[in-house]
């Protein structure tokens, strides 16, 4: 009865359109009236405590930390050196898209800025080279949505803040995955161009390839920096988001020069904004948390569902392929809010790897990114370079589809996750 309670709520906010956020705090306090116990000094005593978790101050500090490469043109730059190295190749345009992406993932975190810094600037030479708008927003989009999976992925850390796993340990367990989910994009971009006839181009040769490493040096040097501290113990994942945002200003003020004072304060705005609905969605999520916890819901849960327990691949795989369909509806974030406080318990009474189910659920979570109708990255990118909805839609699918399949591996073969994630933990 609960959980029939707790779903009809959270139903029913989502179809009259109330924002997620408030949706949350209604089904805690719809349970709470049910159980009669509600107090309103609990409602926002776990707001307050939905927040207060110092791993959760990587957050502002990464978003901002992207603002200030995209303002500092450190993001222009990575996109250079793709462009010096892989522009003469047929297809070369859709080749640096995926390798920006790549890098850009390991800067930001962030799957919404990643495609559309590179929408802007790849978007009207693909158009003037003569391939497909539709197919390359799509391969933009989907090479965007690795974002969330690469360290530092800011969805890796609401998972383990919220699953009480080791941040650290999730990055680590993100890099193979991340890596994976690039190769089948290039695997898919070049089943899809076919034969198919595009101006390349022209070759750069060593001096103009070596300018390019030397301009772009400075931005791909925060990668290696953050991962490589993280692997070696210097510094905790909040260190690494602080040391992320003084490196990419100091570049950009003092190295590009394209930090400007009024540039910075315009990215600590945007910073704040996008970090107040985050850390409000969490704080809201945790008013539900409490509630769910205090009406044993994983309980009832894995009583309905207590045959696929026994089997963990087949839950995991059941839990990727309800994550995949709620992606179409809902977004990201909430997604992981809603979803994880009844998750999280299952999974251990199954005796699933939390750090491999955080994982595969951020995964399957970003893919969701792409589905329609509510498709974020796609709506973003698809805006930003000016392309019609459909044919973005149609572009996509060979990409969605690719990254579909690198799940599906995944699901099938944990230990694709588990043995490097020992390795670069030195166990």
């Amino acid at each position: 009865m609960i959980v029939a309670i707790f779903l009809a709520t959270l139903a029913t906010g989502l179809l009259l359109g109330i924002p997620i956020a408030y949706t949350l705090i209604l089904c805690g306090v719809t349970l709470m009236l049910y159980m009669d116990i509600f107090a309103a000094q609990i409602v926002s005593q776990n707001l307050v405590l939905g927040v207060d978790n110092f791993l959760l101050l990587a957050i502002p500090f990464f978003i901002l930390a992207g603002e200030v490469m995209n303002q500092g043109g450190l993001s222009r730059r990575i996109i250079g050196v793709a462009l010096a190295f892989l522009g003469h190749f047929k297809g070369g345009l859709g080749y640096v898209a995926i390798f920006s992406a790549l890098i850009l993932a390991s800067l930001s975190g962030s799957a919404i800025a990643d495609s559309a810094a590179l929408a802007a600037i790849l978007v009207p030479m693909m158009r003037q080279a003569g391939y497909n708008q539709g197919r390359s927003v799509g391969l933009m989009a989907a090479g965007g949505i690795t974002a969330p999976v690469i360290p530092p992925s800011i969805a890796l850390i609401v998972y383990g803040s919220m699953a009480n796993v080791s941040i650290h340990e999730l990055f680590m367990a993100g890099i193979v995955p991340g890596l994976l989910m690039t190769a089948s994009l290039v695997v898919a971009w070049r089943v899809v161009i076919g034969r198919e006839a595009f101006a390349t181009l022209d070759r750069v040769g060593r001096a103009g390839r070596l300018q390019a490493i030397w301009s772009g040096l400075p931005a791909l040097g925060l990668p290696v920096l953050v991962i490589g501290g993280l692997r070696a113990g210097v510094f905790t994942p909040t260190e690494a988001a602080v040391i992320a945002v003084a490196y990419a200003t100091v570049v950009g003020a003092l190295v590009t020069r394209e930090l400007t004072l009024a540039g910075f304060y315009g990215c600590l705005v945007r910073a704040a904004r996008t970090s107040a609905v985050v850390m409000f969605l969490i704080g809201a999520s945790g008013v539900s948390a409490w509630l769910i916890t205090i009406a044993n819901l994983p309980a009832a849960l894995i009583a309905l569902i207590e045959p696929i327990v026994a089997s963990p691949m087949l839950l995991v795989a059941m839990i990727a392929l309800l994550v995949l369909v709620l992606g179409m509806v809902l977004d990201f974030a909430p997604l992981m809010l809603i979803l994880l406080p009844m998750l999280v318990p299952v999974c251990e009474v199954a005796g699933i790897d939390l750090v491999y189910f955080g994982v595969i659920f951020v995964i399957a979570g970003a893919i969701g990114l792409l589905t329609p109708p509510v498709g974020n990255v796609l709506n973003v990118v698809a805006g930003v370079a000016r392309v019609p909805m459909e044919e973005v839609i149609v572009g996509v699918w060979p990409f969605l589809l690719a990254q579909i399949s690198v799940l599906i591996l995944l699901v099938l073969f944990p230990m694709i996750v588990i043995i490097p994630t020992d390795f670069l933990m030195g166990r």
